[in-house]
């Protein structure tokens, strides 16, 4: 910043003959070049850009379904989502304890409970008090003894430590408000090298679909990383199949 001194040198008391005049102009000029000192800082100093990153604003999500549960129980249902291929990839197997994230009706949780047999355990997830109802009255109609109903917080599935194997999130994340904070409140529940599949469709958020890539880069925020992905969930695409896994190197 120049100084008193330095102005004298350019002469500009020369320009006023007034001595008290020309000392007064020299003062307001200083005074204007530490008002636009400052405001330079202020817009690109460090400070400044702690203080005014913008958050990013929610994205639109899909209001969760309460209505009529027999919906998911199509006949077809096991073809067009190629259930067994699916549980093939999470690795399921006899002894294994799943978790239904959203588990509605109860569909995915009695196929993984036959998979996983007596030494296995399946997690039914759901913040519907509706969806827990309805399974624990199928799974006694069907003598099936290793499913665990949880009735969920919308941010938290609230599953035991260190408990599961594997996590199937099927066309429900679109319906999550804070997909991240779920995810994250999911960690502690999961097993060394567990997986997480989420099987959803294309869309804009509010549209009962979201996009891949939003799902992957919430899963990292998260501290997940991508293992596997595939498309065959569906003929005609808009369906994906993503499989995360916890990222070594996120605590």
């Amino acid at each position: 910043m120049r100084s008193y001194r330095d102005l004298e040198n350019c002469n500009l008391l020369t320009w006023f003959p007034n001595r008290a005049l020309s000392t007064a102009i020299i003062f307001f000029l200083l005074f204007l070049f530490q008002i636009a000192s400052a405001s330079q800082f202020a817009r690109f100093g460090p400070a400044a850009q702690t203080t005014t990153k913008q958050q990013p604003a929610h994205r639109k999500t899909s209001t969760p379904y309460t209505g009529d549960l027999s919906i998911f129980e199509s006949p077809d249902r096991d073809r067009k989502l190629q259930i067994e291929r699916v549980m093939d990839i999470l690795g399921l197997h006899s002894g294994t304890n799943v978790a239904d994230i959203g588990a509605g009706s109860g569909w995915f949780t009695v196929r993984a409970a036959k998979r996983v047999g007596e030494q296995g355990a399946v997690y039914a997830v759901d913040i519907n008090p509706e969806s827990i109802t309805y399974i624990e009255r199928r799974v006694r109609t069907e003598g099936i003894h290793n499913v665990h109903t949880i009735l969920s917080a919308p941010d938290d599935p609230k599953l035991p430590e260190n408990s599961v194997d594997s996590v199937l999130l099927l066309k429900t994340y679109h319906e999550i408000a804070q997909p991240v904070l779920l995810l994250q409140n999911l960690r502690k529940s999961l097993r060394s090298g567990a997986r997480v599949g989420i099987i959803d469709r294309n869309g804009n958020g509010e549209d009962h679909g979201i996009q891949k890539d939003v799902i992957e880069q919430e899963a990292a925020q998260a501290g997940y990383r991508l293992a596997d992905q595939y498309d065959f969930v569906k003929a005609d695409r808009e369906d994906y199949f993503l499989v995360f896994q916890l990222n070594p190197h996120v605590p």
